[in-house]
């Protein structure tokens, strides 16, 4: 994938990663690829909530903020990634962020 395909759109404002079943088992969907791509490597990590399954992101493109999660929590290992926008109210409510001295 290259840099622009990776890029959130300012339209966008949830990502639901997906599985299919292939011959080989079960892969993940392009979706999926591109939640992981965008997380490694395009959006800064901010914190990860207290579970340690969801994290926080910002897009430093144009500053919104986003949280990777997992849906499915029936599946194992949480099922296939999301990743939603989110307001600051809301991350502040979820998340603990480190004091600067």
């Amino acid at each position: 994938m290259r840099h622009v395909e990776l890029a959130l759109r300012p339209s966008e404002t949830l990502l639901e990663g997906g599985w299919i079943a292939s011959a080989n088992g079960v892969v993940a969907d392009e979706t999926c690829k591109r939640i992981e791509a965008l997380t490694s490597g395009v959006l800064k990590h901010l914190a990860t909530d207290a579970t340690g399954w969801d994290s926080l992101f910002q897009d430093p493109a144009d500053g919104r903020l986003w949280e990777l999660y997992y849906p499915h929590s029936e599946v194992h290992g949480g099922g296939p990634p999301s990743l939603r926008n989110v307001t600051v109210l809301q991350a502040n409510s979820k998340y603990t962020f480190p004091t600067t001295p």
